[in-house]
């Protein structure tokens, strides 16, 4: 299970690379195996689309099964919200024994967060907003316990073509606990020549282009601009 970062070449790690350079097959989504060209050479490849994690695990471990070293790539870190977990579970569910390794990555929240300044310098929570697998009732508590808490919030998955409400929602539940001033950054496509980072706030972010190549980083109370930069002070007394 390969993490190959949000995207640049830059923000792949040299484990990464190799894993994937070394393994005999490579599967994935199709837009994180063109991510990855440069260190493909005639591997076979086992390519599927949104919605078909399972049919890529399971296809994955039926090739190490085989005798083949399989790479299965994820973007950013393979074990937040990638493959590593349903891989597992796939393994132990059908009884395929088979020699596991996990390959860390730079995750969508760290890169955008180091795009943005220092949002995630404190305590801060990861949450999907897409509800294709989690109910939204079960993601609506969860976002009402981060506000409230006030943790820095990193949104995946934050809007689609056709979910926008959620998006709305959880802007709404911030809302009640955080002043609108607070500041907000949307990373869009981080680390491609397509990347945009964008700084708002809990107001006004909602007016932003927002999709499902999109994190946005709610700060908290505490957070705020300082020459340009996204800042979350972890508390250290200065003096000057």
């Amino acid at each position: 299970m390969v993490g190959i970062g949000p995207g640049s070449a830059l923000d792949r790690t040299r484990r990464a690379e190799d894993a994937v350079r070394n393994s005999t097959v490579i599967a994935g989504y199709g837009r994180y195996l063109d991510l990855i060209g440069d260190l493909v050479s005639g591997q076979e490849r086992i390519v599927t689309g949104m919605t078909k994690e399972v049919e890529r695990c399971r296809a994955a471990l039926n090739k190490a099964r085989e005798g083949h070293v399989v790479a299965l790539v994820s973007s950013g870190d393979a074990g937040i919200y990638g493959m590593a977990g349903l891989a597992i579970e796939i393994a132990a569910e059908e009884g395929i024994d088979v020699p596991i390794e996990i390959v860390p990555g730079i995750t969508s929240a760290s890169a955008a967060g180091a795009r943005m300044g220092a949002p995630l310098m404190c305590d801060y929570a990861a949450i999907s907003l897409s509800d294709l697998l989690v109910p939204w009732e079960v993601i609506r508590a969860r976002l009402e316990a981060v506000a409230s808490a006030d943790l820095v919030a990193a949104l995946y998955n934050p809007r689609s073509r056709k979910r926008t409400k959620q998006l709305e929602e959880a802007a709404a539940i911030f809302r009640k606990h955080r002043p609108g001033g607070t500041p907000v950054g949307i990373g869009t496509d981080i680390g491609t020549p397509e990347e945009k980072i964008v700084a708002s706030d809990l107001d006004r972010f909602l007016d932003e282009e927002i999709g499902m190549r999109s994190i946005v980083i709610i700060g908290n109370r505490s957070s705020k601009f300082l020459q340009g930069w996204i800042v979350t002070p972890r508390g250290y007394k200065l003096s000057f």
